[in-house]
């Protein structure tokens, strides 16, 4: 199964973290708390994970277009709740 992980540096990881998966939890499945986190797309899944300075996010897909749309997805919501600061997304695969 394809999968991708970015680390994304950010002192508000647990901050961003909850705002996704609140964000999300609206239209699907998503488990949190202020540590950890897992969002149910169509095309996949989301992982997350807060650490002191740093934000783990892991997607994993049945695809690869379901994979790309996975990472576009999280990582231009994660933008858009974090614009005071700006955040490196680099996904990596796994």
């Amino acid at each position: 199964m394809p999968s991708s992980e970015a680390r994304v540096p950010t002192e508000h990881a647990s901050k961003y973290l909850q705002q996704l998966c609140k964000h999300f939890g609206h239209r699907i499945p998503a488990t949190f708390d202020a540590e950890k986190g897992h969002l149910t797309f169509e095309m996949g899944t989301t992982t997350l994970a807060a650490e002191p300075h740093l934000l783990l996010l892991r997607n994993e897909s049945p695809d690869a277009a379901g994979l790309a749309r996975l990472q576009e997805v999280v990582a231009s919501h994660l933008v858009r709740f974090a614009f005071r600061e700006e955040l490196r997304i680099d996904w990596r695969p796994v």
